[in-house]
């Protein structure tokens, strides 16, 4: 009989290998879904922390919906690009937004809410007192709330203090005792946080300090889901069919550029001519395409799965094509995912067992698995320092030429995948 830990190990060797999420790996390891719960709590899983906030607390009210249905009625995928370097550890960092408008939690979560007839209330709280308290008094009356802490000081994904007041995803709080929280993120196991932790992460984001949603009952018939996803695909033609190289498609064409222009105080060869931060910049590149990082990927094998649904709701049997077409464009994401930091680089990886380690743990066990995270989180911030110094004398243009190449395909195949949507919602 297969052991626990044994079960483990597959599982994480395959999401390292293929960059698969927690849940997809597991239901290939055991050929089956298993669904969990917590003092009554459901847990539902998820791939974008975003929908799958809202779609764990309408399941756990009786709705019948799936999270591809309510990321679609936020918009459905969205495109963004952002270089950081950071003077005080001489990091890198690429972050790279997947989802309608990634860059405003509150206005997307307005309008997704709205588009799906949820009711709902938001708070925020300038001290964190109150904060507390409202939270307290929330989760007493039995209305789970989506928080937006800031993962660093949340504990649980093992950061470095170079991390804290980078921000997160949302979470669900569904639960508390005297002295702590329990959350949901996406995982099948509990995650209780010490309320004082807790406190400081929603307080740490001045951005979104303290922010707190409350949905209220939903009435989730086939008319409201059905015109939801009619505004979401819409949405999500005109949001990715403007000019913003910022937050738009363009952001891909310019990345693409930005790889190998010399000139340009942002481009990679002028960023990277000392060789640091390279692992890094490398590192979260494959983290925010990949399912295995944190925020969920690239999420357009989502976005399919959502047009799915949405051909059937809407008897338009071409979205079913276009699904098709999302799921290719995926796989591009996958592949440039694998340029960036491959597995045949030892150092690399290292790096990609002990990140899918360190997910496993937090989606597997929740707070149960707190001591082996941690080892797993030790380890990995001293293999990507390793990494960093073993590229650091790397010559890079071949690297930056090819996912420069990678990243003109998927913006070309990308472009005429919304065109074509625009088409059919027109």
């Amino acid at each position: 009989m297969t052991s626990k830990k044994q079960l483990k190990a597959r599982i994480r060797a395959r999401m390292a290998k293929t960059g698969e999420s927690y849940t997809t790996a597991r239901d290939h390891v055991l050929g089956r879904a298993e669904t969990h719960s917590d003092a009554g709590w459901r847990f539902a899983g998820g791939r974008d922390p975003s929908s799958a906030a809202i779609t764990v607390v309408l399941v756990n009210q009786g709705a019948s919906v799936s999270e591809p249905l309510v990321f679609l009625a936020g918009g459905g995928i969205g495109a963004g690009y952002i270089l950081w370097e950071f003077k005080h550890d001489q990091s890198r960092h690429v972050t790279l937004g997947f989802r309608n408008q990634w860059q405003y939690h509150d206005r997307w979560m307005a309008k997704t809410l709205g588009r799906l007839g949820v009711p709902y209330e938001e708070h925020r709280t300038a001290g964190a007192r109150a904060a507390s308290d409202r939270l307290a008094a929330e989760l007493e009356a039995g209305r789970p709330c989506v928080i937006l802490p800031d993962r660093y000081h949340l504990g649980y994904w093992q950061l470095p203090a170079a991390l804290n007041g980078h921000g997160g995803g949302p979470v669900v709080a569904y639960r508390r005792d005297e002295s702590g929280v329990y959350l949901d993120d996406r995982g099948q196991a509990p995650i209780r946080i010490p309320k004082e932790r807790l406190d400081a992460a929603r307080a740490r984001v001045p951005s979104y300090k303290n922010v707190l949603h409350v949905l209220g009952e939903a009435k989730l018939d086939e008319a409201t889901l059905a015109d939801a996803a009619r505004e979401g695909l819409r949405d999500c033609a005109a949001h990715l069919s403007a000019a913003s190289d910022s937050f738009s498609l363009p952001a891909w064409r310019k990345w693409a550029r930005l790889l190998t222009d010399t000139r340009n105080a942002k481009g990679w060869p002028t960023v990277f001519a000392d060789g640091r931060g390279l692992a890094d910049a490398l590192l979260s590149v494959w983290e925010g395409a990949e399912p295995v990082g944190m925020d969920g990927g690239n999420l357009r094998e989502l976005f399919a799965d959502a047009l799915d649904e949405a051909a059937l709701l809407l008897a338009e049997p071409e979205l079913a094509g276009l699904a098709d077409r999302y799921r290719e464009i995926s796989a591009l994401w996958h592949g440039l995912a694998e340029a960036a930091l491959p597995a045949e680089v030892p150092e690399f990886a290292r790096v990609r067992e002990l990140t899918a380690a360190i997910k496993e743990s937090v989606m597997a066990d929740g707070s149960a698995g707190g001591e082996e995270a941690a080892e797993s989180g030790r380890l990995l911030w001293q293999a990507r320092a390793a990494a960093n110094d073993s590229l650091a004398a790397t010559d890079k243009a071949a690297l930056f030429a090819d996912l420069s190449t990678r990243l003109g395909a998927i913006y070309e195949a990308e472009t005429a995948a919304i065109a074509h949507l625009g088409a059919l919602t027109r």
